[in-house]
């Protein structure tokens, strides 16, 4: 059933404004998060309750499927008739979405009150922001305006940078050594990605993501690393976003390995119950060597970004981001998330509702 995240938009989203966030099931994938979408431009086809309208729009759909290579464009034909649901089927770059009780459908203006006109086609643009809408009567200028866009990374009209922050020298070379080999006496164990199960956040494996994480247990050694982030980073993210970092969940370094196809695909670090307090994701490269397995952010263009040894790269955790597919070597990399006391009161008002803290993956 879809899910609305955030502010449940009461009018269609219009030009320039942040396309509605939702989870919704498609053929394939159930519980499908919507804002994991990013870097590509993306069509919105909501089929109408009448069969010639429907009909109409699925025959202008093929006859552009070439348009929808998962490069460039994706398109998600939206269904609220539970006969067409019963038939959909996903394949590369054109899907469905499930909308059976019309949730995602009121979201966009597409299941509009009388009188009104309904949209039935919404282009949003690759960092999730609403290009335009149409209804029927505007099906061949959609299609003329997609074919006519420029390729994803240069949907701006210039040259977008993801509003990221890189430190140099948090960690001196002799502690991320330090690091690298504590994580090498056992190799570290596979983690999961975080989902919200009934009334709590549990870890489940999932295969967008495969890295290998150590917990620091020493409390010698994390006092020592706290110490280095009050005093080196903490200053630099105030300076830089005017928020004061007073609290750090987990000292964790992980791993990516060429040979395990180490990756994390597209993702925010802050969508579940048990993750909504973080507010910066900090990543502390331990080594270099490697290729691959550096951060992008798909919403805004295909950068990828590496901080040197010993660096940080720091970013909001509300941010899509992931982590390159890993070809050759390996990357260690110490991840904690960083966050202040208001958040702080947030995470303890979870811990107090289900009796404890999800785990730290």
């Amino acid at each position: 059933m879809p899910v609305a995240r955030g502010k449940v938009a009461v009018m269609p989203a219009h030009f320039g404004e942040a396309a509605p966030r939702f989870v919704a099931d498609t053929p394939s994938i159930p519980g499908f998060e919507f804002d994991t979408i990013g870097g590509v431009y993306v069509l919105l086809a909501f089929l109408p309750d009448d069969q010639e309208g429907t009909v109409q729009m699925l025959r202008a759909m093929a006859q552009h499927r070439a348009m929808f290579d998962g490069v460039k464009a994706i398109a998600f034909q939206v269904t609220r008739d539970p006969a067409l649901a019963a038939q959909a089927k996903d394949i590369r770059g054109l899907s469905w979405f499930l909308d059976l009780d019309g949730q995602v459908s009121r979201l966009y203006g597409a299941a509009a009150e009388e009188g009104t006109a309904p949209v039935n086609w919404v282009l949003i643009d690759p960092s999730l922001r609403v290009m335009g809408t149409a209804g029927l009567a505007g099906t061949d200028n959609v299609f003329r305006t997609l074919a006519s866009l420029p390729p994803p990374g240069q949907h701006a009209g210039t040259a977008l940078h993801a509003p990221i922050l890189i430190v140099p020298r948090v960690f001196e070379p002799e502690l991320c050594e330090q690091l690298v080999a504590l994580h090498a006496e056992t190799g570290g164990t596979p983690t999961g990605v975080m989902r919200d199960l009934g009334d709590r956040t549990v870890a489940v494996m999932d295969p967008a993501k495969s890295r290998r994480d150590v917990i620091i247990e020493d409390p010698v050694l994390r006092n020592a690393l706290k110490v280095r982030l009050e005093r080196r980073l903490f200053p630099a993210i105030e300076q830089a976003t005017a928020f004061a970092c007073t609290h750090i969940e987990r000292y964790l370094v992980s791993r990516y390995d060429a040979d395990e196809g180490g990756l994390f695909r597209a993702h925010r670090d802050d969508t579940t119950m048990g993750t909504a307090h973080r507010r910066f994701a900090c990543s502390i490269n331990l080594n270099d060597g490697f290729v691959g397995g550096d951060l992008r952010f798909p919403e805004f263009g295909p950068r990828a970004y590496r901080p040197p040894v010993g660096g940080a790269v720091i970013f909001s955790c509300n941010l899509l981001h992931e982590v390159l597919p890993l070809t050759e070597g390996r990357r260690y990399v110490f991840v904690p998330f960083l966050f202040d006391e208001a958040a702080a009161a947030i995470r303890a008002a979870y811990e107090a509702r289900v009796g404890d803290l999800p785990p730290e993956t």
